[in-house]
């Protein structure tokens, strides 16, 4: 019996108009996580922050969805993590190459804007030292049956950062399950779990209610899920997800970014 009291959803946000309308799709009873991007913090220092923060959380299973990720029917996520639990499966999404159109980079990892994770069992060998060990691909290291990949896609690409979290499980024997995903216009692609379409993802966050292009774009894709019961459930409120926020993220990276600069520069 999936116990949801100790499963969690956890969402980097860059566009918060976007979130407060999405995460009403969310599944239902569990609790909800902010990590405030409007700083710039995403990829893989968010899950770096995440590990820090949420240590010590009564999480089971942590859901990472991005804002601009709008679910077909939330509570089948239950369904997927069962699944997951049956068949010792640690980690769960859709692939950052070769299933949507325009990611054309690694097939071996996923893409963080939608991710399920056994949060109690990675926690356990997390080890953030050795992590950022592990940003390289060796040429035939992982099998891949490129039968089910329909668009380009490279095996040695280490085009995202995070690339290293899940190379790292991949080699620590952590099984993988990866959901299939089509197109649903240009841009957005759907994710499906068990042939039945679980999500919508429009890309773009940052540009909602900014560029009237993406704007119609993403709300002719959220007018989908518009008769959605869950729309107007009080059970689902954005007033109850826990913000966390670092501060000086901003002020650390651009000092960061000074101290490489200073660096090459007296390598000349």
């Amino acid at each position: 019996m999936l116990d949801t009291s100790k499963i969690a959803i956890l969402t980097t946000v860059a566009n918060f108009d976007l979130y407060h309308r999405n995460s009403k799709l969310f599944p239902k009873g569990i609790t909800k996580y902010v990590i405030d991007g409007t700083n710039g913090m995403h990829g893989i220092h968010s899950i770096y922050y995440m590990f820090k923060r949420l240590s010590k959380a009564p999480i089971d299973w942590l859901i990472l969805a991005d804002e601009d990720l709008v679910f077909v029917d939330a509570n089948r996520v239950f369904n997927l993590i069962e699944t997951m639990a049956s068949n010792a499966i640690s980690v769960c999404g859709v692939r950052d190459g070769g299933v949507v159109k325009h990611r054309t980079y690694n097939p071996h990892v996923i893409n963080t804007f939608f991710t399920v994770l056994n949060f109690k069992e990675i926690l356990q060998i997390y080890d953030e030292k050795e992590v950022k060990r592990h940003q390289y691909i060796t040429e035939g290291e992982f099998d891949l049956k490129t039968d089910l990949l329909a668009y380009d896609y490279d095996e040695m690409s280490l085009y995202e950062p995070y690339y290293c979290f899940f190379l790292w499980l991949l080699r620590k024997g952590k099984k993988l399950y990866y959901l299939d995903s089509k197109m649903h216009d240009d841009i957005t692609n759907v994710g499906f779990f068990e042939g039945d379409p679980l999500f919508y993802h429009t890309w773009y966050a940052r540009a909602y209610n900014i560029n009237e292009k993406h704007t119609k774009r993403i709300n002719a894709v959220l007018a989908i899920c518009d008769d959605r019961k869950s729309l107007d459930d009080e059970e689902n409120s954005t007033d109850g997800y826990k913000l966390f926020k670092d501060r000086f993220f901003a002020k650390r990276q651009k000092l960061l970014k000074l101290q490489r600069r200073l660096i090459n520069r007296l390598r000349v």
